[in-house]
């Protein structure tokens, strides 16, 4: 075909001319009733397919079947999907959801880790390949590029395997690579390698969630990042971390400023250190020049990338997947929203799983906590016909919406629910809570007061006069069994001199009533120490305001082994900033007169003090 005119960009193929051919003449080889398999992502062969969909007799029930393509296929006015085939794809991307409310594509909802095992046993039928490679190498080997994910598998098992080969392709790195031989077909293209860039994100909601996946994510762990803009955003508040590694399904621009600043250097991994290891990558030509030839990067088909017991051996791995509803008992829906299908299982399952067994894993599931016109809660009782539970609440660990962050694993039915609840739109919150009641997730003797947006401004972390730390945060109602440990953690002396009595255990209404506060009139702090699953309530402080004399009678708790160390100062500095911004005038303290630490506490509080003594305690109310 080439001869002497073979363009200098394709003289690499002039060993191999006895397969180079055009894509129409290739199409030419697709039978009627074949299954075709399409290369994935950004590596989509589009003039293949072009030629595919013009040729003026097309085979008869021919079938695509693909995991996910990004404009690979021409689009009407409307901006649908025009094809002449039948699809099946394993992920409802951009291109694909007109087609499927058309019926033009059959989604299948399954592990796509799981796909090249039912490609070898021929449950999955592939009979030609389309795919698009990097020029081959002196040695005849062509790279498989910017996605090697199910490729070999469908390679393997094709009757025929049509390739464009594209000089713009970078050559990966890795297990990406596949012989000439095994191609029957060359296809020369000179066109760009699809990108798909990601805008940073505008959405205040957006941004507040991705900072609450970074702040959790601890120096050396593991990444990966589903498709989901929550989680590529995620990644741009990390810079701070040190030796953070890559084990993903798929790679993009977001890991390049992390790569720039030295904070991705894999040092801490478990399998494969110092190596960025990933099945596709979607991004930009920057991140494609550079994959291209290099080492740091390892490229391995979707299986292999995604085996359970790899993933769960890596150190600290995060798994970061994008759910679109969740229920009050846990469980999400990731590929389907008001009964439409949109994304995919993708690997989430496994990434999920295998988390949840990594020494110091993160199994993360985010959203928004209401859709993007603030109409609906993404927030459910339950999950709604036409949303599949993709996500069993087994393999839920942390949810993450704007209004903070639920740690559910261990959890019970209770204990999700009010925690899910605080992670809705305050609009929804009441509404959310009475249905809890009636389907029995919650006791009727629960209330719900905090019906406000969660200040995460107000956490701060402090060191204490011996070095340990804590962190200050506002109370929350899923607080209340780390309030009752708390109680039972004080002596008798002490549960005396802050209750007034001798008290053997708190209530549901009683422990609530530290907890569940609303904020205006009812305000309480906890101080916290270790990780959010084992997390650990050493004190707690509220206070609750006389409208009459605009003053507040405060309380406080302290574990005794963090007594002395500056809990309680921390605790009712917090709250004394609170008040003050809430106009308060100032601090109302029953002490009895024993109660040495409590009283230098409140006469602290203020700038003015006065004190009232009689037969059973001091009362001591300091004016700010």
């Amino acid at each position: 075909m080439f001869s002497k005119r073979t363009p200098k960009k394709f003289k690499a193929l002039e060993p191999f001319l006895d397969k180079v051919t055009t894509a129409t003449l290739a199409v030419e080889h697709i039978r009627n009733g074949d299954h075709v398999f399409v290369g994935t992502g950004c590596a989509a062969p589009r003039t293949l397919l072009q030629a595919l969909e013009a040729l003026p007799v097309v085979p008869a029930d021919l079938e695509l079947l693909h995991f996910f393509t990004i404009n690979a296929f021409d689009r009407d006015a409307e901006g649908h999907i025009t094809t002449r085939f039948r699809h099946r794809s394993f992920f409802v991307g951009t291109d694909m959801r007109g087609a499927v409310k058309q019926g033009l594509v059959e989604y299948v909802p399954m592990s796509v880790a799981r796909v090249p095992e039912m490609i070898e046993l021929g449950r999955i039928p592939v009979d030609v390949a389309l795919i698009q490679v990097s020029l081959p190498d002196a040695f005849g080997f062509v790279s498989l590029g910017v996605s090697v994910d199910i490729i070999p598998a469908a390679v393997a098992r094709a009757r025929v395997v049509i390739a464009e080969v594209n000089p713009a392709m970078p050559r990966s790195m890795g297990d990406s690579t596949l012989h000439v031989g095994r191609i029957h077909h060359l296809v020369p293209v000179d066109t760009p390698v699809m990108e798909l860039g990601r805008e940073p994100a505008q959405d205040e909601d957006v941004k507040r969630i991705a900072r609450y996946i970074a702040g959790i994510i601890e120096d050396g762990s593991t990444l990966q990042v589903g498709l989901g803009k929550l989680a590529h955003e995620a990644l741009q508040y990390l810079t701070d971390r040190k030796d953070l590694g890559i084990h993903s399904d798929v790679v993009s621009d977001a890991i390049l400023p992390l790569l720039e600043n030295g904070i991705l250097t894999g040092a801490r991994k478990t399998h494969q250190p110092f190596k960025i290891v990933a099945s596709m990558a979607l991004g930009s030509r920057a991140l494609y020049d550079l994959v291209d030839g290099n080492p740091l990067f390892v490229f391995q088909p979707i299986d292999v990338v995604c085996n359970p017991a790899t993933i769960a051996a890596q150190y600290r791995m995060v798994s970061i997947a994008q759910a679109f509803a969740v229920d009050l008992t846990g469980q999400a829906c990731v590929d389907q929203f008001d009964g439409e299908f949109y994304g995919g299982i993708g690997n989430q399952g496994e990434f999920l799983r295998g988390a949840s067994r990594s020494p110091g894993g993160k199994p993360i599931l985010c959203l928004t906590s209401t859709t993007e016109d603030g109409e609906t809660s993404r927030i459910r009782p339950a999950l709604l016909a036409g949303e599949a539970s993709t996500i069993a609440r087994t393999d839920v660990h942390y949810v993450v919406t704007e209004y903070g962050i639920a740690y559910l694993f261990g959890k019970s039915i209770r204990q999700r629910a009010t925690a899910l609840i605080e992670l809705a739109h305050p609009k929804f919150r009441p509404e959310l809570f009475a249905q809890a009641q009636a389907l029995g997730y919650l006791p009727v003797s629960q209330t719900l007061k905090n019906l406000r947006a969660y200040p995460v401004e107000e956490e701060v972390t402090l060191t204490l006069k011996d070095g340990r730390e804590v962190m200050l945060r506002p109370a929350l109602s899923s607080d209340a069994e780390g309030v009752r440990a708390l109680f039972h953690h004080l002596s008798e002396a002490d549960v005396f001199t802050r209750f007034f009595r001798r008290v053997r255990g708190l209530s549901d209404v009683e422990v609530q009533r530290l907890c569940n506060l609303n904020y205006e009139n009812e305000v309480a702090f906890v101080a916290t120490t270790g990780s959010r699953e084992e997390v650990q309530i050493v004190g707690q402080a509220c206070y609750f305001v006389n409208p009459t004399s605009n003053l507040a009678e405060t309380a406080f708790m302290v574990h005794p082994e963090w007594q002395g160390c500056g809990v309680g100062a921390a605790l009712n500095a917090a709250m004394v900033k609170h008040a003050r911004r809430q106009g308060l005038r100032g601090f109302v303290a029953d002490i009895l007169p024993g109660n040495d630490r409590m009283l230098r506490l409140a006469r602290n509080s203020g700038t003015r003090v006065q004190t009232q003594r009689d037969r059973d305690s001091v009362q001591i109310t300091t004016l700010f």
